[in-house]
């Protein structure tokens, strides 16, 4: 078949294509060759010429080169052109080895920077932690008076937290950026984090702060209300607590405290607090019969019931695999079933899916 038969098959970004393969064929007859001249012969168009040419070179099927033949270390510029437009074509099979090649010592160069990553994480963890895992740090205690360095302190334990956030607040949100706290919630909860606020009774009917309260309750944050609050408290895991340095006068500056030792009896203020407190909700819906879901979590149960599974379920409620596996086993707590069916049944019969 002559170079000119293919001029008819189509112009354009699709003609191009479709003479690609004829154009490289001929490409391959010739050996070296002009390839402005083999392109014009084919009826290619100034921007088909260009496009057709940068694919050929980044494909390693033609090698811009001069006219003796001469070797380029960058054979795969599509920018190049040595001295005229000549190209050498190359075999598809060589194309290929070299391809591999080229891959090939990406991935090596991907690998060592990896190795070299790994090993400069080794060096600050041997260097800036103690020896020991958390459960085992010592007792420390700062306290913080800039307000900047509480904001940090607060990301900071936050970013350190893998298992359990626990915060409450005594003046409400109102002086916290909502934004970011549903950032981090959205974050953390896709980890498979298990997050709880209290908050005030009256933020709940406050509408710029029930607002609040609603949109972290149906992300997955489990949030209760009571009367009054003794004091602000974010606890992480039970490593880190931060709280005031004065209760009554919250605005002189925080403490953070670490170690299990002594944030477990931090902790075991909040669990007193978060059980004398009522789910976010249950004054709006009283005949739930109190079943202290979040609505995260009754959509859950609801979704389960219908017999959805987790994939779907996640779909559903926006959320990753992970989440409605930790929203589904806490729901199976709270009914003290021993399995997805039994919590089916006993929701049933508590009337939680009416």
């Amino acid at each position: 078949m002559s170079a000119t038969s293919t001029t008819g098959e189509g112009t354009g970004a699709g003609g191009a294509d479709r003479r690609l393969v004829p154009l490289y064929q001929e490409l391959r007859r010739r050996g070296v060759s002009d390839f402005a001249e083999v392109a014009t012969s084919f009826g290619f168009t100034p921007e088909e010429y260009e496009r057709s040419r940068a694919e050929l070179v980044t494909l390693g099927l033609i090698v811009p080169t001069s006219g003796t033949h001469a070797a380029h270390p960058a054979p795969q510029d599509a920018a190049l052109r040595p001295d005229t437009d000549t190209v050498a074509s190359v075999g598809p099979e060589i194309a290929l080895l070299r391809a591999i090649d080229r891959e090939r010592a990406r991935l090596r160069e991907h690998l060592a920077e990896a190795d070299r990553a790994y090993s400069t994480l080794e060096t600050l963890a041997a260097t800036l932690l103690r020896p020991g895992s958390l459960a085992g740090a010592p007792i420390q205690v700062e306290a913080i008076t800039d307000y900047r360095r509480i904001q940090q302190a607060l990301e900071d334990i936050i970013d350190a937290t893998q298992q359990n956030s626990c915060s409450m607040y005594p003046t409400g949100p109102a002086r916290q950026d909502p934004e970011r706290i549903l950032r981090r919630d959205r974050r953390k909860l896709d980890q498979g984090m298990r997050i709880r606020a209290i908050y005030r009774s009256r933020d709940a009917t406050l509408p710029e702060s029930a607002d609040v309260l609603n949109r972290r309750a149906e992300l997955g944050v489990e949030v209760r209300v009571a009367p009054e609050l003794p004091l602000t408290m974010v606890i992480a895991d039970d490593q880190y607590a931060l709280l005031p340095l004065r209760p009554d006068a919250p605005g002189e500056g925080a403490i953070l405290a670490s170690g299990p030792v002594l944030v477990r009896g931090f902790l075991s203020l909040y669990e007193h607090c978060w059980h004398t407190a009522a789910p976010f909700g249950d004054d709006v819906a009283p005949e739930r019969g109190g079943d202290g879901l979040s609505g995260q979590q009754r959509n859950a149960l609801r979704l389960l019931a219908d017999g959805m599974k987790d994939e779907r379920i996640a779909r559903h409620l926006g959320v990753s695999l992970r989440t409605v596996s930790r929203l589904i086993s806490e729901v199976m707590q709270e009914l003290g079933a021993g399995s997805r069916f039994e919590a089916g049944v006993r929701a049933v019969r508590l009337g939680w899916l009416d």
